[in-house]
């Protein structure tokens, strides 16, 4: 077992972090005409599928694997997501495993479509994983709501724990049922 107080422990993650570099989304769209980079989302399926950057290779963090990601020599690998979050927890695993090279694009996909530039956009997929979480939020609230009315008071409890999840999501900016959401077949197409 590791002593948390470990100095060689505390080296490693300052190392580790300082390797982690972002690329700004001008940069990689050059990058991206020279075919210099190797693109890739870490977003879930459903969400690359919707929208994505062209060209690039889906590794979810959901179950990142440093193994999967396409590696070339020549060539940096750029992670993006929506907002630059996931991309840096999945670019820091990947530092970790011992690839070098490794950027991630600064605002994520936010950031990309914000410079203007181009995306390409599949109607047909699954919705967005933000509105599947609203969707099921809501029917849990209202359908506890309307149980707590009309039968007993004790399906309230439901509305109260749907509520407490929200707020617990938007705290620590983790999302339990869109972590389960995305483990639906539907989801999992890419």
């Amino acid at each position: 077992m590791t002593n948390k107080s470990d100095p060689q422990l505390k080296n490693f993650k300052e190392s580790t972090r300082d390797q982690l570099k972002t690329i700004e989304a001008q940069k990689l769209k050059h990058s991206l005409e020279h075919n210099s980079v190797i693109l890739v989302d870490v977003r879930e399926p459903s969400e690359h599928a919707g929208e994505k950057i062209i060209d690039s290779v889906l590794v979810p963090l959901s179950n990142f694997d440093p193994a999967k990601v396409p590696i070339d020599p020549t060539k940096p690998i750029v992670l993006y997501c929506q907002s630059g979050k996931r991309s840096a927890q999945a670019a820091q695993k990947l530092i970790s495993s011992g690839v070098g090279k490794v950027y991630h694009l600064e605002g994520g996909l936010n950031q990309w479509k914000q410079k203007g530039y181009s995306t390409q956009v599949n109607k047909n997929a699954p919705i967005s994983m933000m509105r599947q979480v609203q969707i099921a939020a809501g029917f849990f609230v209202f359908t506890g709501t309307v149980l707590g009315a009309i039968i007993s008071p004790w399906f309230l409890i439901l509305s109260g724990f749907v509520g407490a999840g929200l707020m617990f999501a938007g705290i620590t900016n983790t999302c339990a049922m869109a972590m389960l959401l995305a483990k639906l077949p539907y989801n999992q197409r890419a």
